[in-house]
């Protein structure tokens, strides 16, 4: 374990105990990989901090990441660093869409989403995903019919899927790109998960996958979920047509990406692969234990498959009680999780748990969770 407290950590903040285990918001408990952590201080040691603009090896670091990890041949032009993914779904909905749009999502989802297509004036239109023996799939018949709506424009397509954990196969993703040409919706992929994939598994990206899906869309991705770097702010939009990168260039260059976020990413990308193959099996190895822990001891809890990402998304509908209102009374018990409400109505009933933590501190949190959960089924 590594103490957060006197970081200023969103995640560890306002603690209603002082044991408390937070197991909510999106980053890790774990230190970065180390060639980051040395390219920083190198960084820092220079004493001068001021506005930065990315050279031409961040652009290269990131072309060949994905090219090396992933199999897919981004040009360096493509590229457009943002300070987030968040702040990039804005600026592209600012330049894609218009105002009383609708924009499909994949419920339920990150709820960002919401906040980002209500801020900018559009309606959310949402095609539910299927349950089923604690697997999620796409409802293709159902999204057929939501993109013929003369109204959706944009589909946010979450790849890997928060929370559900699906890693879309590049079979159910080439039947997205084919639906969405026929109605002339536009595809934003968010990929930032697309480097936290179980072992046996393989991320996809979606615009690799067709000439035609690559110009009907862009791309999201970050280092920050895979390498704890979210405090540095660095993502990046690909977008390989020229018309379309341009205007979402001129949406987003009041937001430069800072010099520590440019050291990082750099370092990441450069350095970090055998780190993140190690990062990937531990939480694989985490979430079993978690399904173990279920299984003895909160038998009728059950967890989607964990294909991808770190948080699990736990069913708890058999309390028959509201997801916050399950959430605030594990709180109350120590330990900090998401009300499955926060990520639409097809949520509810859910609990999200963030399980990028050591074993020690994820067992902790399982125990104060289980108990309480025993109490309330059995009040």
């Amino acid at each position: 374990m590594i103490s957060r407290k006197g970081t200023h950590s969103v995640k560890w903040a306002d603690p209603v105990r002082e044991d408390e285990i937070p197991m909510w918001v999106a980053d890790m408990d774990f230190a970065t990989v180390p060639a980051v952590t040395q390219a920083l201080a190198r960084r820092a040691a220079h004493g001068i901090y001021g506005y930065t603009l990315p050279p031409a090896s961040y652009y290269k670091a990131t072309a060949e990441w994905f090219a090396r990890r992933h199999g897919w041949a981004v040009r360096p032009q493509w590229i457009l660093p943002v300070t987030g993914v968040v702040p990039a779904l804005a600026a592209i909905l600012c330049v894609m869409a218009e105002k009383g749009d609708k924009v499909i999502l994949q419920t339920p989802v990150y709820n960002c989403f919401f906040s980002v297509i209500k801020n900018y004036g559009c309606e959310a239109l949402a095609n539910p995903l299927k349950y089923e023996n604690n697997r999620w799939s796409m409802d293709f018949e159902d999204l057929e019919k939501k993109a013929a709506d003369p109204k959706a424009k944009i589909l946010f397509l979450c790849n890997p899927h928060n929370p559900a954990g699906r890693v879309w196969s590049a079979e159910e993703l080439e039947r997205v790109g084919e639906i969405c040409l026929r109605h002339r919706v536009f595809v934003v992929a968010d990929e930032i998960h697309c480097e936290l994939v179980a072992p046996s598994l393989k991320y996809t990206p979606f615009a690799s996958l067709d000439e035609r899906f690559l110009k009907n869309s862009v791309t999201c991705t970050s280092p920050s979920k895979a390498f704890n770097l979210a405090g540095l702010q660095a993502a990046n939009i690909f977008a390989s047509d020229e018309a379309v990168r341009e205007s979402v260039r001129r949406a987003t260059e009041t937001g430069g990406i800072g010099c520590f976020g440019v050291e990082g990413l750099i370092a990441a990308y450069q350095y970090g692969a055998d780190w993140l193959d190690q990062l990937n099996a531990y939480l694989h190895e985490n979430f079993l234990f978690l399904k173990d822990f279920f299984a003895k001891h909160l038998p009728k809890v059950t967890v989607s498959e964990l294909e991808g990402t770190y948080l699990v998304w736990a069913d708890c509908r058999y309390l028959q009680k509201p997801s916050a209102w399950l959430a605030a009374q594990l709180r109350k018990s120590g330990v900090r999780v998401n009300p499955g409400s926060l990520y639409g109505t097809d949520g509810e009933g859910f609990l999200r748990i963030n399980i990028a933590c050591p074993r020690t501190m994820l067992q902790e949190g399982l125990k104060r969770i289980a108990q309480t959960l025993s109490v309330i089924e059995n009040s």
